[in-house]
């Protein structure tokens, strides 16, 4: 396992540009096919997660969303994942939602880990038996794509939606001065070096028309990927907030059709009629 240094993406002017945290001031009760679990991730740190569960057996996605997005915007979609047969594993950041400490760098990509570590336990304890896949949205495509290059016999495959490559030109968009703070690609999330270690299916989701994250990321992680089975699929009219909006029941029909080759599911075909 290659280890990474993320001081430079640490400083200030870095963590104010890429983090919007924000608290869940209105605390919803418990919804239904939900279970609500923290996960400590240091001393007196605690992440919040939600689990949005169909069925034991279905294929279960643990998924980590934008910079200024928290685990209950995802109150609405986690269910629709339920209704196409999936479990939806979503997981905030520290200081976002009900979790506690402060974001960085370092602790977003270190805590994917344990947090990796925490859900496959949950999972054997609550006998779930479903494939684990990974996703990530934005700029929880770093987490996704730590994961995966770390950790490959754990899952069964990676879901990357409006992910970037390189890290320069995101930082740059979202206003980092990256001349005047000395940083250089070497010092980013390295998600393409990253990604071309990992060989399972992966799914790759993108809007035509992002503007913060240029369709032309996913092209890139789409050619650095090794893996045999990878697809790419580009939202027409989408952009970078609004793919599901755009893509409607599609956007799941195509995840569960990933899922459904993971877990060596056909897709049932219409009889001919004579």
């Amino acid at each position: 396992m290659r280890s990474y240094d993320y001081n430079k993406l640490d400083q200030p002017g870095v963590l104010q540009a890429i983090f919007h945290p924000r608290l869940e001031t209105d605390p919803t009760p418990t919804l239904q096919n939900t279970v609500d679990i923290d996960i400590p991730v240091n001393e007196g740190i605690q992440v919040h997660a939600r689990f949005h569960l169909a069925s034991k057996e279905n294929p279960n996605i643990l998924f980590f969303h934008g910079n200024g997005e928290i685990v209950s915007d995802y109150d609405e979609i986690g269910p629709l994942y339920n209704k196409y047969g999936m479990n939806f594993l979503a997981t905030d950041y520290r200081g976002y939602g009900r979790s506690t400490g402060s974001p960085t760098v370092t602790s977003m990509l270190g805590d994917a880990h344990i947090i990796l570590d925490s859900v496959k336990e949950w999972l054997h304890k609550a006998e779930h038996t479903g494939p684990l896949l990974i996703m990530g949205r934005s700029l929880g495509s770093a987490a996704a794509i730590e994961l995966a290059s770390c950790h490959s016999e754990d899952i069964a495959g990676i879901i990357i939606e409006s992910g970037f490559a390189t890290s320069l030109p995101l930082l740059m968009k979202l206003g980092v001065d990256v001349a005047g703070l000395g940083i250089t690609e070497n010092d980013g999330f390295c998600n393409v070096r990253k990604i071309s270690t990992f060989t399972k299916p992966t799914l790759i989701i993108h809007g035509q028309y992002d503007e913060i994250i240029p369709v032309n990321s996913a092209a890139i992680l789409q050619s650095e990927s090794p893996a045999r089975s990878k697809e790419l699929q580009v939202v027409p009219g989408a952009t970078h907030n609004t793919i599901i909006a755009q893509a409607g029941e599609m956007y799941f029909s195509v995840i569960k059709q990933f899922t459904n080759k993971i877990s060596g599911i056909r897709s049932k075909r219409r009889k001919k009629s004579n």
